[in-house]
């Protein structure tokens, strides 16, 4: 498993260096390869990036450092694609800065190209970079100076559950429920179960965990486990009942 994250880095650090000779000072995984819990026939790859310099050729590197990796998974005719380098860029300038300071130069991930803004520069991945990041290129987290934000963290978690998670939860309910290119609803909503568990432990402990350790935490404290969820309005009730435990003014006070 480690030789094929490294194989897959490496393809797109060399077209990287190809495209910005220099710019990349530290490269580092976070995601599920940092927290142990990287599949290869399922999980990308997540990364942040230390550079110098403008977005100029981050929408090229997004395309051709994927290429390969797009190219097996449409030989194999999955539906999705495993091995996607998916990750944010950050001015060396900035990386020290505190996490919701930051100015992303720039993030991509699966199709998406965004320049200037990074969902991933947040308090929890912050904290997943600080203390368990993976060093490819560049000093170690700890040299950084980061400034994940630890106060924030709860609070961020809660957030995005009362907030983003509550919205994909009711769409699950709905007539219509959510769905990717060549997946069903339910494959779409199965994909993300484990999103409300994950946010609902760290707001509870501080902790971050992968997506296995969320599976085992949603039966360990809900008694749900989730891969008998059979539709998308089960996950949908199953994600609300995560969402209203968590905000829930006796959790907001006392952090379970």
């Amino acid at each position: 498993m480690i030789d094929e994250i490294d194989k897959i880095v490496n393809r797109y650090l060399s077209v990287a260096d190809r495209l910005l000779p220099g710019r990349i000072s530290g490269f580092y995984l976070v995601g599920s390869a940092a927290l142990g819990a990287w599949h290869p026939d399922t999980s990308d790859i997540d990364f942040v990036a230390v550079m110098t310099g403008p977005a100029t050729r981050l929408r090229a590197l997004h395309i051709l450092g994927n290429l390969a990796t797009a190219g097996r998974a449409l030989v194999k005719r999955q539906t999705t694609i495993p091995g996607t380098m998916n990750g944010v860029f950050v001015a060396a300038d900035d990386i020290g800065k505190p996490v919701t300071e930051i100015r992303p130069i720039a993030s991509h991930s699966g199709r998406s190209f965004k320049p200037g803004v990074a969902f991933d520069v947040n308090p929890v991945m912050w904290k997943v970079l600080q203390d368990k990041g993976i060093t490819i290129r560049g000093g170690e987290p700890s040299t950084l100076g980061l400034d994940p934000e630890p106060r924030k963290l709860r609070q961020w978690n809660l957030d995005q559950l009362d907030g983003h998670w509550r919205s994909f939860a009711e769409q699950c309910l709905s007539a219509h429920p959510p769905r990717k290119p060549l997946r069903t609803a339910h494959e779409t909503a199965a994909a993300r179960v484990t999103g409300p568990p994950r946010l609902h432990h760290t707001a509870a402990t501080g902790e971050i965990i992968s997506k296995d350790d969320a599976v085992r935490y949603a039966a360990d404290t809900f008694g749900v486990r989730v891969q008998d969820l059979e539709n998308p309005r089960q996950i949908g009730e199953f994600m609300l009942e995560v969402i209203d435990d968590a905000t829930r003014e006796s959790f907001r006070r006392l952090g379970r």
